[in-house]
């Protein structure tokens, strides 16, 4: 073999072995993550439980939980829009127990024309929902617009902070009735798993590699002859 032909061989043999190895890497964090999804949506369906003392966001994320207590009428409007209902906000509020906690609630969405006259006070009742810290903030979200009280991400601890209550928040399944206020549970159609399209990229940049490479061979040999 030409001396020339050993540096270009290594150079393609390397560069697909570890285009592979990501492919196949991300085959494996697809089966976890399938796995966790699985996990979801089994815990997601439990019976509701009292809500623990000192819930955990990684542990009790999207446990089904109950508490029962009143609205206070302060809340927080995260921007939304729904299908079928046009732009509108999640309606974050403070929930207080009876005893005595102060929890945020995702009560739902509420189209835009609803906002001013809605009454978002309430009764004692009993409150059924899933606990949750929503992970949909990165670094192009805006600040929120507190003269408008219109936020842009549902960040419980800065949400805890504005209205006064634990960073805990519970996504509401019943709720309390408000007109055009719609309810939207928590469920798994949210949580990424893009892990088979990563594979599927790092698979195809390998077979580009290894063409490029038998080309690059195919170009030395030509040049010899």
């Amino acid at each position: 073999m030409s001396a020339r032909l050993i540096p270009a061989l290594i150079l393609g043999i390397a560069g697909v072995a570890v285009l592979m190895s990501l492919g196949f890497w991300q085959l494996s964090r697809l089966d976890q993550k399938l796995a966790q999804i699985a996990a979801i949506e089994a815990r997601i369906g439990d019976a509701p439980r009292p809500l623990p003392a000192q819930p955990d966001p990684e542990a009790d994320r999207f446990r089904p939980v109950t508490v029962t207590g009143r609205y206070t009428g302060a809340v927080a409007h995260v921007l939304s829009s729904r299908e079928g209902f046009g732009p509108g906000s999640r309606v974050i509020a403070e929930f207080e127990t009876a005893e005595g906690r102060r929890l945020l609630v995702d009560r739902g969405y509420l189209p835009a024309a609803a906002r001013e006259s809605a009454g978002f006070a309430s009764e004692t009742f009993t409150l059924s929902g899933n606990l949750d810290w929503p992970q949909d903030t990165d670094s192009y979200t805006p600040e929120p617009d507190l003269d408008r009280n219109l936020w842009f991400a549902r960040s419980v601890v800065p949400l805890s902070r504005h209205l006064g209550t634990e960073p805990v928040m519970v996504v509401a399944r019943s709720d309390a009735p408000v007109p055009r206020l719609v309810t939207d549970p928590v469920n798994s159609a949210g949580l990424r798993n893009d892990h088979l399209e990563y594979a599927i990229t790092w698979f195809l940049l390998a077979a580009t590699w290894a063409g490029m490479t038998l080309f690059l061979l195919w170009r030395i040999r030509q040049g010899r002859a």
